[in-house]
């Protein structure tokens, strides 16, 4: 009874994640979690059928797309780690052949570079590389699901924010999931540019900023930069000037922030007139 009623929440569950808004999923996967707790195999056990335990990967796997779908980072987070003991089983217990496994993991490593946790990122990335090596499968450069997060993050480190920005648009997402964190990257994006900015200049035009910031109109930009403490007056924002000995530590910096914001800049002015 408990399978059959898994069963049709599942065939349900695919249903809500297709939809435009999954809204009846939450009620779905509570239905279907309850089915799994009645089958005994929401975590999985040495004596848990291998049909079960498909089942209730399937389930998390929803449950994690139908989160992200929904914009719930937290509820994604949960759904990542239910998943680990099931990833973690051997291929001859659980194949993954038909798993999203690559696609959540990579999920989540995004989730974690749009929240700034370089140091998570880090982590799961050796582990994932360790238990390819282990596997015998070598690297992770052919899987385009944990590459997509990867290449971001480098793009990141090196100050190359016109990449980061262009590998966020729709057409270069990996799926339509990736895309969800379009916002939180660009945001991170505008933070370290407004950082630069602040560095490298005492102000600049408003019509520059809106395209160095990837915003849509120059309304936008006085907006954020109330947020960011500048002022805006005739045509251009200033910046809070540094006092000399903040200046003097910041020196060094200054021709590399430079750099990076007439690089960026360039960039947007070109998607501009392409635009």
């Amino acid at each position: 009874m408990a399978e059959n009623e898994l069963q049709t929440a599942l065939k349900q569950l695919h249903q809500a994640l297709n939809a435009a808004n999954p809204s009846t999923a939450p009620a779905l996967l509570s239905r279907a979690k309850l089915a799994l707790l009645k089958l005994n195999a929401l975590i999985p056990g040495p004596r848990t059928p291998q049909a079960h335990l498909l089942l209730a990967r399937e389930t998390l796997e929803l449950g994690a797309l139908i989160s992200i779908r929904l914009q719930d980072a937290e509820g994604f987070e949960r759904y990542f780690q239910q998943l680990q003991p099931f990833y973690s089983l051997p291929q001859q217990i659980l194949a993954r052949e038909k798993s999203n496994s690559s696609k959540i993991t990579g999920l989540y490593l995004l989730l974690l570079l749009s929240q700034g946790d370089y140091a998570g990122f880090h982590t799961l990335l050796e582990t994932l590389e360790l238990a390819a090596a282990q596997a015998g499968k070598g690297g992770l450069e052919e899987d385009q699901y944990i590459q997509y997060p990867i290449k971001l993050e480098q793009a990141l480190m090196e100050g190359s924010y016109d990449r980061v920005w262009g590998a966020t648009k729709r057409e270069r997402v990996p799926s339509p999931e990736f895309g969800v964190f379009s916002q939180s990257i660009i945001g991170t994006i505008r933070a370290e540019i407004a950082s630069c900015s602040e560095k490298a200049y005492a102000s600049i035009p408003i019509s520059d900023a809106k395209s160095l910031l990837f915003l849509d109109s120059e309304g936008s930009v006085v907006s954020f930069a109330k947020e960011r403490g500048w002022v805006a007056r005739d045509g251009r924002l200033y910046f809070p000037q540094q006092n000399a000995e903040s200046a003097n530590a910041a020196n060094d910096i200054l021709v590399t922030s430079g750099t990076v914001i007439e690089n960026t800049l360039g960039y947007a002015r070109e998607l501009e007139t392409i635009v």
